[in-house]
């Protein structure tokens, strides 16, 4: 019995696997399944290829918890893609569990870059969506409906912004956001940026898992006191503020 090729998409970048295994879904055959390894539970992503493609997603873990979430995804059916223009995402609340839809909206948000726009479909206006973005990212976002009908309500949701008030202290000399670069530039960019600072300054960044692996070689490698505050633990985006003493 022949193994199937499993892609681990663990060392790529989060936007890269997004690009990366929507084109794969995209050129799949019906009947025709690829496996994949990411690092978190991807299930974001099968709701985002059920809202473009249909009911046409076949979708079976294989491991499950930890840093390894493996899926085997199957194209059950010939289908042709949903047309979304002006969107980096798609969400059809429509066809996700209603236990799911917070987390597969705010997970892809949490993804998503300054400038991408997600397309929230729902039958009814997202009220509790549209709350929590107002509460938790006041000032960071644009929110336009595009269409409003009684069984199809169409919004589109632009990161406009990234506003923390902690980052508007006036020791902090740069704050930067790790998770467009690959791993060897990341680390450069934090050293680089540690090495500039001086006492009583501080820098934030942003990075797609625990960097605790920095704080530690930092600590093995100067001899200057430092601080290293978490703003945000996780689990989509971690944020963290270095400051020297």
């Amino acid at each position: 019995m022949e193994t199937q090729e499993e892609l681990d998409v663990r060392v790529l970048v989060p936007m890269d696997r997004h690009t990366l295994l929507n084109k794969m879904f995209n050129e799949l055959p019906a009947g025709e399944s690829f496996i994949f390894i990411n690092d978190h539970d991807p299930k974001p992503l099968f709701y985002e290829f059920q809202s473009i493609h249909g009911d046409v997603v076949g979708w079976e873990y294989l491991n499950q918890g930890g840093r390894e979430w493996k899926v085997k995804v199957t194209r059950l059916a010939n289908s042709v893609g949903r047309d979304f223009e002006g969107a980096a995402t798609l969400i059809d609340l429509r066809k996700t569990k209603e236990e799911d839809k917070k987390h597969t909206v705010f997970h892809r948000y949490g993804m998503m870059l300054v400038g991408d726009t997600m397309e929230l479909i729902s039958e009814g206006y997202p009220n509790e969506i549209k709350e929590i973005f107002d509460t938790k990212f006041q000032g960071e976002f644009d929110w336009k409906y595009k269409k409003q009908e009684p069984q199809e309500v169409i919004a589109h949701i632009t990161k406009v912004k990234v506003h923390d008030k902690k980052l508007e202290e006036s020791n902090i000399i740069e704050n930067f956001d790790l998770r467009p670069y690959p791993p060897a530039q990341r680390h450069d960019m934090v050293f680089d940026t540690f090495d500039k600072l001086k006492s009583g300054e501080a820098f934030v960044f942003i990075n797609d898992h625990d960097p605790k692996p920095l704080y530690y070689q930092i600590e093995a490698e100067n001899t200057e006191p430092f601080k290293w505050e978490y703003l945000v633990s996780g689990p989509i985006e971690w944020k963290i503020k270095v400051s020297k003493d």
